[in-house]
């Protein structure tokens, strides 16, 4: 029996709460490479905690900075750390990760580090899986600027873990999520249509019905920003789907056996 484990590392919307990190989870199947999926603000602190940096592998939904830009703090982890990280990690994101991170990275404005002496970067493609750490990766264009990849991840005996990243309502979505032992759902907001942007973040409501639709088993609602009511979110979520539904905390681990 082979299980894989999902950490939460930071799970606050948009920025970091008091205490809390921006977006990011560890995926774990035993004796396989852990993979980082996102690396906001924070995130590589609490990495520490459960896991190497030198050793991690790195995907990325996109390129807002809440979802990764502690990418250049690793990079300096990576380098200058009493036991430097030998080769390269994978680093799979939207096009263009390279010359974000590197930006951000950069000693002068204007400059672009390069990133490659410590990650192996790759674009995703969307609906192309990848093999990482022991786990099937596939990518699913989402609805939320800019380029914003969804991912379904299969661990080794068919556990499904669907990570919305940052989304507005979309078929996409349901098709990622579809089935899903754990639907790991962004929900930023409570529902007011009037007042919220188009195509951009979910609602609890809006969660709730996609997980429904998703036929998904469980509803995990992360990306709930500090200035929204997590309580208003998750009553929300409650009342458009029937199964589990709670809201993710720093810290907590999910263990899927098959």
């Amino acid at each position: 029996m082979v299980t894989m484990r999902l950490t939460v590392l930071g799970c606050s919307g948009s920025v970091g709460g008091p205490g809390a990190a921006c977006s990011g989870y560890l995926l774990t199947v035993a004796g396989e490479q852990p993979v980082l999926m996102d690396c906001g603000p924070g995130v590589l602190g609490e990495l520490q905690r459960v896991a190497d940096p030198n050793e991690v592998a790195v995907v990325l939904s996109h390129l807002h900075a809440d979802h990764c830009l502690d990418l250049p703090a690793m990079l300096v982890w990576r380098r200058y750390a009493p036991t430097p990280a030998t080769g390269r990690a994978p680093l799979y994101g939207p096009p263009g990760t390279p010359l974000r991170i590197g930006a951000a990275s950069a000693e002068i404005p204007g400059d672009v580090d390069d990133i490659t002496d410590t990650f192996a970067t790759h674009d995703w493609v969307d609906g192309e899986e990848v093999q990482l750490g022991g786990m099937s990766i596939l990518p699913r264009r989402m609805n939320h600027p800019p380029a914003t990849f969804g991912l379904r991840i299969t661990g080794p005996q068919g556990q499904v873990i669907a990570y919305s990243a940052d989304t507005g309502a979309c078929d996409e979505l349901i098709d990622l999520a579809a089935g899903a032992d754990i639907f790991l759902c962004e929900a930023s907001w409570t529902h007011a249509p009037a007042d919220r942007p188009a195509d951009l973040h979910l609602s609890g409501i809006e969660a709730g019905e996609a997980a429904t639709k998703a036929g998904a088993r469980s509803l995990a609602l992360t990306h709930i920003a500090p200035w929204t009511s997590t309580e208003d979110v998750l009553a929300e979520a409650r009342s458009t789907f029937a199964g589990p539904v709670d809201v993710v905390r720093s810290g907590q681990v999910f263990d899927l056996a098959p």
